[in-house]
């Protein structure tokens, strides 16, 4: 039997052995499932999760009725299935090993590309699939592969991990990939599961997620609307909850009770909800969600969770509750970070902090990016040039503003800043609320991941600037600089308008290219325009025009001048907004002819004559 038969057959039992059913009890790893076939079929122990789940017995749920007014602030029943007609749900997958974790990421992020249209933008065909087994061996904190620890302790791959995992590697720049390699023509995509793909390829297409916002939906449910909006906007919403046959009905509603003292093991997205729907729990109301265990398992794949489930849309320090936002074709070609693992830990003890980077070449520093610890977060981002007798100097570049959530953020700078190789730069960050985070050596259910940092690369304000190597000498702060990969501006187009009459109103257009590096992003404008005539145009400027991308078509129209014999002539002029030094100009020139009545000068003083002699009009 092929690997990949193995693979199928696998995941086939994982859905005919699980629920719901009265019959054989399975143990699998602290999972009680009972078996829904005969009793005399072959019964196999599947990981769900290979790892014991801490437990969040600090949450009270509160069993009280939603109230009247979230009800009214949402619709009672949303499906991201069939939104005004559209879909933003890619088709279910079936998983191999404990992948639930991947699968439920990538299901949020490929309704947010669907959502937003990235992916057609991309010139992507067909409906987004990312390669959730790249994730699940080059995330960097298992057995296979930590940079920071080569050969050293770790998970196992194929045996879980969580959303804090995956965002350290969107946030490096290594994920998500997508590849026609990594998938096949069924619901398995095998091909990456048994053997790791390459951890980069030029043929790779990388989609990165510009932030990752965190919610809880409060132990009174008091954000169920913050929730839901965040759906109808984003899309599909990742969570976990405690997966077990005890506590789904024969209608695939899931509904674990507070006073329960198992512990979650599984991931999945939320897709929608129904407040008028009966679950177990007392009271009404359930999320839809998306599994990964195939289209024969459940209700074609999905099932039903009560909004009352004790871990459902609870916030815990690893397993967010979240969505992934503006996931777009990775528009950065390298990214400084000392922060391998992302953010592991929070320093309290101050507000201020700064990584230490030194450029590689003669490149555009574009973006930052950090996280959040908590809601309504002030920041303040500078770019220096130097740190000399413990003063950042030469300020380079700046940004400010207020985050509502707490979570992962990407923001492009006022100002992009020019590096020298070689040279030193600064990244300066305040946040007003919550402490600032960063990486350091840590556990991950009973596994040591070692972080590894170096004296000089981060520092924290208290009274001066102390490095944060004498705090711990295996944190960073998770600071990082993306820098920007090269668009190219392309618009190759005279326009010329012969004998126009006056005051006639014109058209034509003009298209507009991106010729730069893969999957770069041409943000443009129309600066300039002649003076002459009243211009109008389909469109004056536009974000995020692929080279993958079909050319992106203005149409103009003027309304020609109202003086005749004459030639007017200008140009249009089209500009990069990220570099100004690039771009095109379009040359217009119209004529417009001599008046009739000029160019024949004796026909004109005829006819005046016979005005004079009217008498000749008759005899002619």
């Amino acid at each position: 039997m092929t690997t990949k038969l193995i693979g199928i057959f696998v995941c086939t039992l994982l859905i005919v052995t699980s629920f719901p059913a009265k019959g054989i009890e399975l143990k699998i790893e602290n999972l009680s499932v009972e078996n829904n076939i005969d009793k005399n079929k072959e019964i196999i122990n599947y990981p769900y999760w290979n790892y014991d789940r801490p437990s969040f017995n600090n949450y009270k749920l509160n069993n009280a009725i939603i109230s009247e007014l979230h009800k009214d602030d949402t619709p009672s029943t949303f499906d991201l299935r069939n939104v005004d007609g559209k879909n933003y749900v890619t088709s279910i997958k079936c998983q191999s090993g404990g992948t639930c974790w991947a699968h439920a990421i990538f299901a949020a992020m490929e309704g947010n590309l669907l959502m937003t249209n990235n992916w057609e933008k991309a010139g992507e065909i067909g409906e987004p699939n990312l390669a959730e087994y790249h994730l699940d061996w080059w995330n960097g904190f298992n057995k296979f592969n930590n940079d920071d620890d080569p050969g050293g302790e770790g998970l196992t791959v194929h045996h879980g991990a969580h959303i804090k995992i995956a965002s350290a590697y969107f946030a490096r720049g290594e994920g998500a990939v997508f590849s026609e390699d990594a998938n096949d023509e069924t619901e398995y995509d095998y091909p990456w599961y048994e053997n790791p793909p390459n951890r980069f390829d030029e043929n790779y297409h990388l989609y990165y997620p510009r932030h990752i916002e965190i919610y809880d939906i409060g132990e009174d449910l008091s954000n169920i609307d913050l929730i839901k909006n965040k759906i109808m906007t984003h899309g599909p919403i990742n969570i976990l909850f405690r997966i077990d046959s005890k506590f789904m009905d024969e209608n695939y509603t899931h509904y674990q009770p507070p006073n329960s003292s198992d512990y979650p093991n599984h991931n999945v997205a939320i897709i929608g909800w129904d407040n008028n729907k009966i679950t177990p729990a007392p009271n009404k109301g359930a999320w839809l969600c998306k599994n990964s265990w195939g289209s024969d398992w459940g209700l074609n794949g999905y099932f039903w969770i009560s909004y009352y489930d004790k871990y459902c849309c609870h916030h815990d320090p690893d397993e967010w509750t979240a969505t992934f936002q503006e996931v777009e074709p990775m528009p950065y070609k390298h990214i400084y970070y000392h922060d391998y693992h992302g953010w592991q830990d929070t320093l309290t003890i101050s507000n201020e902090a700064f990584n230490v980077f030194t450029s590689q070449d003669n490149e555009v520093l574009k973006a930052i990016s950090f996280y959040t610890c908590s809601n309504n977060v002030d920041f303040v981002v500078r770019i220096y040039d130097d740190f000399e007798e413990g003063e950042l100097k030469g300020e380079l570049s700046n940004l400010s503003g207020n985050i509502e959530t707490m979570g992962f953020h990407t923001y492009e700078l006022n100002q992009p800043v020019n590096l020298i190789y070689n040279d030193q730069f600064y990244i300066y960050l305040k946040l007003s609320e919550g402490g600032i985070p960063f990486d350091r050596t840590h556990d991950v259910w009973g596994n040591t991941i070692e972080s590894i940092s170096h004296p000089g690369e981060s520092y924290y304000y208290q009274d001066t600037w102390n490095d944060l190597y004498d705090y711990n000498n295996t944190a960073n702060f998770c600071i990082k600089g993306l820098v920007s990969k090269t668009s190219d501006l392309e618009c190759d187009k005279n326009i010329n308008w012969l004998k126009v009459k006056p005051g006639s109103i014109l058209s034509d257009n003009f298209s507009i290219e991106n010729i730069g590096e893969s999957f770069s992003k041409l943000n443009w404008k129309i600066s300039e325009h002649p003076d002459w005539g009243t211009w109008t145009f389909s469109q004056n400027e536009g974000t995020k025009l692929y080279p993958e991308s079909e050319p992106f078509i203005v149409e103009l129209s003027v309304v020609a001048p109202n003086e005749g014999n004459k030639k007017f002539t200008g140009e249009i002029k089209i500009v990069n907004k990220d570099d100004l030094s690039d771009y095109e100009i379009i040359p217009i020139t119209l004529k417009t002819p001599r008046n009739r009545a000029n160019n024949r000068p004796f026909l004109s003083l005829f006819n005046n004559f016979n005005n004079f002699f009217p008498v000749l009009k008759i005899l002619l």
